[in-house]
């Protein structure tokens, strides 16, 4: 008689998935640090964050207190980065804004990532019918330049900083759920996967345990770099005033303000610029790290 075939269980011990996750980590935390410039990328992040955290603490002035007589002073050793047109200290305003523009970002993405992350496991897992129709939505939605489909959408919903938020979380929507698709198309096919499936394993199963967590490499990746695209977007929203409104000191909102006085007072529009530029500019190094770190190709 033949032997009885013994019961294959594709689902790793907790302790084993607890080293293996360790190990990875380690992986890519020895191949993110060997990267300069998304060391110096991730500093710069942290930089901005613990400024908008402390922003309550370590601001000199308040967000909206006015000096009529400091009216467009240009930076002294009272106030560091100058005033505005309505003699508000330029430096509370943008270590304030630190805190606005980067919740814009983090939950937009945040959102972004799990609404496309849902429909991209939907359209790559089962297919079919489902996948045409969330791949073809996602087609359309791209069709659109982002920031046209931006202001699209905020002016349906009306100018405000919580709208701009919406709007920038849908229009990234399509960019996660295709990199996810991608990305299940393969892993369905994989042998884990179809063992997992012949024992009778549910596809909530599957998908929680197997394709979700095999799918963050790239999510996380795409996730900073779109952090750096919401923030810019959030500006652009601010500048066109479709997004934060006055008095708040989002940093778009502020060049806005300022660009009357770009030649009586240029400092009024730099300093909110070099802030866009720098926080864009680190987690674009930090994704990039991510991206090397992550990747097998790269590894040697």
């Amino acid at each position: 008689m033949p032997e009885p075939v013994k019961d294959i269980n594709p689902s790793p011990s907790p302790e084993s998935e607890k080293e293996e996750s360790a190990s990875i980590l380690k992986e890519t935390w020895y191949g993110f640090k060997k990267n300069r410039l998304a060391l110096v990328g991730a500093c710069i992040v942290f930089l901005f964050i613990l400024l908008g955290i402390l922003a309550n603490v370590i601001a000199p002035e308040g967000i909206n207190e006015q000096k009529s007589a400091d009216r467009l002073l240009p930076p002294s050793s009272k106030y560091w980065l100058g005033t505005d047109d309505f003699g508000r200290d330029i430096l509370s305003r943008i270590l304030h804004g630190a805190k606005l523009s980067l919740t814009v970002g983090f939950f937009a993405v945040a959102g972004s990532v799990v609404i496309g992350t849902f429909f991209g496991i939907i359209a790559g897992y089962y297919g079919r019918w489902l996948d045409s129709i969330i791949s073809r939505t996602f087609d359309i939605m791209l069709a659109f330049p982002s920031i046209l489909l931006a202001i699209a959408i905020v002016a349906v919903l009306g100018p405000s900083l919580q709208n701009a938020l919406i709007a920038i979380a849908i229009i990234n929507v399509p960019t996660f759920g295709r990199i996810v698709r991608s990305k299940v198309l393969g892993l369905k096919e994989e042998d884990y996967i179809q063992a997992a499936r012949s024992i009778g394993m549910r596809d909530r199963r599957i998908l929680i345990h197997h394709i979700l967590p095999n799918s963050l490499a790239p999510i996380i990746v795409q996730g900073t770099l779109c952090v750096a695209t919401a923030i810019l977007e959030a500006a652009a929203l601010g500048f066109l005033g479709l997004g934060a409104q006055a008095p708040q000191p989002e940093w778009g909102r502020m060049l806005s303000d300022s660009r009357t006085y770009l030649q009586q007072a240029p400092w009024t529009v730099f300093f909110p610029g070099i802030a866009i530029m720098l926080t864009v500019l680190g987690f674009n190094l930090m994704g990039d790290g991510l991206r090397d770190a992550l990747d097998p190709k790269m590894k040697e």
